[in-house]
């Protein structure tokens, strides 16, 4: 299965990768949601992991242009922020993210909301 980080943060790109590359995934990033769009019009993704804020195009708005397309209907996403106040939980889950994952994280968090989405995962 196919995954996609979305963060304007290189390290934390790295860390969630080696995460789901452990579980299965082969993994792509994208600094922006400008760059994720450009790279799920190009490639099937199962996954995505984004992250609020983010210059050009944040995550918030990613989630949203993904969802107002049926082709991307199945796409998981879920978002990865520092955002921790609950109306912000609200408002991703709102626009379609699956499930909400604030940071710090740790790979257990992660496997933990990949399998609440329904997620196949291996090696945990």
């Amino acid at each position: 299965m196919r995954a996609l980080v979305i963060d304007d943060s290189k390290s934390i790109r790295s860390i969630l990768s080696k995460i789901l590359i452990e579980i299965g995934f082969s993994v792509e990033e994208a600094a922006n949601g400008l760059e994720a769009l450009d790279i799920i019009q190009k490639d099937k993704v199962e996954l995505a992991l984004v992250d609020w804020n983010m210059p050009d195009m944040n995550g918030y708005e990613f989630i949203q242009e993904v969802r107002k397309d049926n082709t991307y209907k199945d796409m998981r996403l879920m978002m990865v922020t520092t955002e921790t106040e609950m109306n912000k939980v609200v408002e991703a889950l709102e626009a379609g993210a699956n499930e909400y994952v604030m940071k710090p994280f740790t790979k257990e968090m992660i496997v933990e909301k990949l399998a609440l989405m329904g997620m196949n995962i291996h090696n945990v």
